[in-house]
């Protein structure tokens, strides 16, 4: 999996919410899956959060049966969700902080002060032959806690160089992704494998994207918001040709 092509993975959450909003079953999240993988995803993207918000059981287990790019399956470090993953093993798990009142994941997991929990909590889903990928932000600590447990994957959230970029506070933004790309080039020379994502949209992926060490994107709330407007095929289609382009 790490050919030197920049991937993208597809975050299909939103999809599930619309259709949640009103008990239906459309649109269906496996569908938006398989478009992802038409228009030029590498991977698909899942959170199945605690309180069940957009992704259900069902989705994840529909997922399983007929997905044929690689599932990365985000879940809080709790036992039921290690339960479920151990079941499924899917290709990847990606270890997320999860609050019930969040509307969306607020800042990188704390691998740190959580070191020894963490380390025990992954050993059984890397023994399961899942990748195990660590949601952390661009802090040296955390990335060498994420080294030290085991992690062989880490993903750089980029939501507030994104915040910094749509408020205008771009003296903000430009350090914040001068921190991305010196944490990428640290993560990797750990032998990490770097990933990215939380914000990303056409205005800022392309500064992320061009990092050569990061490996993989995940995108997902912008997309579906994009898909409103032009369709999920060419949603993802211009966000496939801007990363490509950055990294060209």
């Amino acid at each position: 999996m790490s050919d030197g092509k920049l991937r993208l993975g597809v975050n299909i959450d939103h999809v599930a919410t619309v259709r949640n909003a009103r008990g239906s079953a459309y649109p269906d999240p496996l569908r938006a899956a398989r478009i992802a993988e038409a228009a030029g995803a590498d991977g698909i993207t899942a959170h199945l959060r605690e309180d069940r918000r957009h992704i259900s059981d069902a989705d994840i287990e529909g997922l399983m049966e007929t997905l044929t790019l690689p599932l990365n399956f985000e879940m809080a470090a709790t036992d039921e969700m290690q339960a479920i993953a151990l079941r499924h093993r899917p290709h990847a798990v990606c270890i997320v902080p999860e609050k019930r009142e969040e509307r969306t994941t607020e800042g990188g997991l704390e691998v740190a002060r959580e070191e020894n929990k963490l380390a025990h909590f992954i050993a059984p889903l890397r023994e399961a032959g899942c990748r195990v990928s660590i949601f952390i932000a661009a802090d040296r600590p955390q990335i060498e806690a994420a080294h030290r447990i085991g992690a062989q994957v880490i993903e750089l959230h980029t939501g507030a160089y994104c915040d910094f970029h749509a408020e205008g506070r771009f003296d903000e933004r430009d350090k914040e992704l001068e921190r991305l790309g010196e944490m990428a080039a640290f993560a990797h020379s750990l032998g990490l494998e770097v990933h990215a994502g939380h914000g990303l949209t056409y205005d800022t992926v392309q500064p992320v994207a061009a990092f050569p060490e990061v490996m993989e994107l995940n995108i997902g709330h912008f997309l579906i918001g994009e898909a409103i407007f032009l369709g999920l095929d060419p949603a993802i289609r211009e966000m496939r040709r801007l990363m490509d382009e950055a990294r060209g």
